[in-house]
């Protein structure tokens, strides 16, 4: 559709697409299984995720910690006004004041969300898995829980699950860019674990250290392992459509963290990625198990085989003809 014939809210739409397509191949591949509502409204809500996100990471190399306060303290002014009637001038908070009024998303997720932002600016250090999971919880369980509201889906039930498959998924990049953290300063693996294995905080990139990295990193993945069991477990309580949506972006995360395992000691040399016909067969392999485990009945044939064929065609679309 021509700019000029858009409408804002479609502007905004589209914003947040190109944002997400850049930011997180994986996502943005996985949103194409999303009905048209649902997925626009986890493109506007994953805008205002990554634009915080980028805030505070791309000054953090440049800024000392009171200029990086001071933006944090910008963006909870910025995400408290969105929760208000008065319309918003910035494109992000726009987008994202549509999606909270739309799908009634709780005030204190996005604020806890920011709060794990301002673990990262403080530095903070994670004696203990407790603590690990607690920031896993912050940057990526609420990002599960603002998702779920999003699907339609609000029982404690489920929110633990989406909760749950958040952290997982973060459990996964944490694994994933141990030396690129540790260039920032940022350790986020259990300091007991470290400790076990005779790593020194500041040592983990040496060459030395690698083995036992690798060992610490398994039982971190061992750990993501059982939070995915868990997120799969909640996919039982969304839509069909939107179970195979997260369960094709679950598979995709789970696959780096295999990708992590497998590589051992080079699992760092290099950034650990997944290639595109790779990311497609796990989404396909997300996708069955889904319709596999939910339960047959009248009428079930014609209408999950043509969804199967559907979300296939979308998939492989993908592959052959880009977004």
């Amino acid at each position: 559709m021509p700019k000029k014939h858009q409408t804002e809210y479609e502007l905004l739409v589209e914003r947040c697409r190109s944002v997400i397509k850049v930011g997180s191949k994986s996502f943005s591949l996985s949103a194409h299984l999303f009905g048209k509502e649902k997925r626009d409204g986890a493109f506007l809500l994953y805008g205002w995720c990554r634009y915080c996100d980028d805030e505070i990471d791309k000054a953090s190399a440049s800024e000392t910690s009171e200029q990086l306060q001071r933006r944090l303290a910008t963006l909870r002014e910025l995400t408290e006004a969105s929760y208000s009637s008065s319309p918003m001038s910035h494109p992000v908070f726009a987008a994202f004041q549509h999606v909270v009024h739309k799908y009634g998303i709780p005030r204190h997720y996005p604020f806890e969300l920011l709060e794990g932002m301002a673990m990262d600016i403080r530095q903070e250090k994670y004696p203990d898995l407790d603590t690990v999971v607690l920031y896993a919880y912050r940057v990526a369980g609420c990002v599960g829980l603002m998702m779920a509201h999003v699907m339609g889906v609000s029982s404690d039930k489920a929110l633990r699950h989406a909760s749950d498959m958040g952290i997982a998924m973060q459990l996964t990049n944490i694994a994933r860019d141990v030396y690129e953290d540790a260039s920032m300063g940022r350790v986020y693996l259990p300091e007991v674990w470290l400790r076990e294995e005779g790593i020194a905080r500041d040592a983990i990139r040496e060459a030395c250290n690698t083995p036992k990295l690798v060992r610490v990193v398994s039982r971190l993945l061992d750990v993501a392992d059982g939070y995915y069991a868990s997120g799969d477990a909640g996919l039982k309580y969304l839509s069909l459509r939107s179970a195979c949506t997260v369960a094709s972006a679950r598979y995709v995360y789970a696959e780096i963290g295999n990708r992590v395992r497998m590589r051992g000691i080079h699992a760092w040399s290099t950034r650990t990625w997944v290639s595109l016909p790779r990311k497609l067969l796990v989404m396909c392999i997300g996708v069955m198990k889904v319709f596999l485990t939910r339960p047959f009945g009248k009428g079930w044939t014609a209408h999950r085989i043509g969804m199967v064929w559907e979300h296939a065609g979308i998939l492989f679309g993908y592959l052959f003809f880009g977004s």
